[in-house]
C-alpha cells in the first residue's frame, strides 16, 4: 500500500507538470492565431493609450496566458504534440546532455558575460532606453517598442517565477546533476531565456522590415539561452521551454496591443524627427551589394 501510494503522487505531480510545460506556451502561440475567436485583435491605439493601460494591459495578458487550455481546439495538436514530443525528450535526456560540458574557465566566464546580455537589468533597461529616446524625439515606434518590450518582459517573468515555484527543478550542478523536478530548485523554465526572446519578439517584429534588426534581435537571444546551457546555469530542456515560452509572450503582447498606424511602407518608423541631441537613425539594406548599415542624421 505505501508503494501504491508513492506511485500515485508521482504519477499526479508529473500529471501536473506535463499539463503546465504543453498550455502556457500553448496559450502564447495560440492566441495570436487570426483564425481564434477568443484572440484580441490588435488595437489602433496611440503611445499615450498604452501607457494609461500599461497594468491593465499585464492583467489581461496574464489572464488570457492561464485560461487559454480552457479554449484548446483540436487544430492546435498540429504544434503542440511536436512541442510535447520534443519537450519530453529533452527532459528524458538532460542528464546525459548535462555532463557532456567540458568546463573550462574561459568557457564559463563567456558563458557568464553573454548572458548578462538576458538578465532582467538589462533587457529592462533597453526597454527603458527604446522608451525614453522614443519621448524625446517624438518617434511613435520607439516607445511603442519600448512598452511592449516591457510589457513583454514583466509577462514573461510572472509566468517564469510562477514555473519555477510548481517544478521546483534543482540547476545541473544540484542533486548531482539528476534534473529532477520537485526538489526545491528554480531551474525550469530558463527566465533568461524567457526575457531575452520575449524582449527580442517585440524588437523583431515592430522592425519586421529590416532584417538586419531582426536576425540580430534573434541571434542575441539565441546567444543569451545557449549561454545559460554552457554555463551550467540549465539543462537543455529549461532553455528549450523558456525560449518557446518567450518567443510566444513576445508574440501575443506585440500582435495584441501593437498600434498599426506606427507601420511604414519601407520599414522606416513614421513621425521621425531628429534634433541636435538626438539623431535620426535609420537602418539601410542594400540586397544587390549585400550592404548593411545605418544612416544618422541631425537638424541643426
Amino acid at each position: 500500500m505505501i508503494i501504491k501510494s508513492r506511485l500515485t503522487g508521482s504519477t499526479w505531480r508529473y500529471g501536473i507538470l506535463l499539463a503546465i510545460v504543453l498550455f502556457i506556451p500553448a496559450s502564447a502561440f495560440a492566441q495570436t492565431k487570426p483564425s481564434t475567436s477568443p484572440s484580441p485583435q490588435p488595437q489602433a491605439s496611440p503611445s499615450t493609450t498604452l501607457e494609461r493601460r500599461f497594468f491593465k494591459n499585464i492583467l489581461s495578458d496574464q489572464k488570457a496566458i492561464w485560461t487559454f487550455p480552457l479554449r484548446l481546439q483540436g487544430e492546435d495538436a498540429r504544434w503542440l504534440v511536436p512541442f510535447g514530443v520534443s519537450t519530453a525528450a529533452l527532459i528524458a535526456t538532460d542528464r546525459r546532455t548535462a555532463a557532456e560540458i567540458r568546463e573550462s574557465d574561459s568557457q564559463l566566464t563567456a558563458s557568464r558575460d553573454i548572458s548578462r546580455l538576458g538578465a532582467a537589468e538589462t533587457t529592462g533597461g533597453l526597454a527603458a532606453a527604446f522608451y525614453l529616446v522614443g519621448r524625446a524625439r517624438n518617434d511613435r515606434r520607439l516607445k511603442e517598442t519600448g512598452l511592449l518590450g516591457a510589457e513583454a518582459l514583466i509577462d514573461g517573468l510572472i509566468v517564469s517565477e510562477s514555473l519555477k515555484t510548481i517544478t521546483q527543478r534543482p540547476r545541473p550542478l544540484e542533486d548531482n546533476g539528476r534534473g529532477r523536478f520537485f526538489r526545491g530548485g528554480n531551474s525550469f523554465p530558463s527566465g533568461h531565456a524567457i526575457g531575452a526572446w520575449s524582449f527580442a519578439t517585440v524588437v523583431a517584429n515592430e522592425y519586421d522590415n529590416n532584417r538586419l534588426i531582426k536576425f540580430s534581435a534573434y541571434g542575441l537571444a539565441a546567444a543569451v539561452s545557449i549561454s545559460r546551457y554552457t554555463g551550467e546555469r540549465h539543462f537543455l530542456s529549461d532553455i528549450f521551454v523558456g525560449s518557446v515560452i518567450g518567443y510566444g509572450v513576445g508574440r501575443y503582447v506585440y500582435r495584441t496591443h501593437h498600434d498599426p498606424n506606427n507601420n511604414s511602407g519601407d520599414g522606416s518608423t513614421q513621425h521621425r524627427t531628429s534634433s541636435k541631441l538626438f539623431p535620426m537613425i535609420v537602418p539601410s539594406y542594400d540586397r544587390r551589394a549585400r550592404e548593411y548599415g545605418i544612416n544618422l542624421a541631425w537638424s541643426f
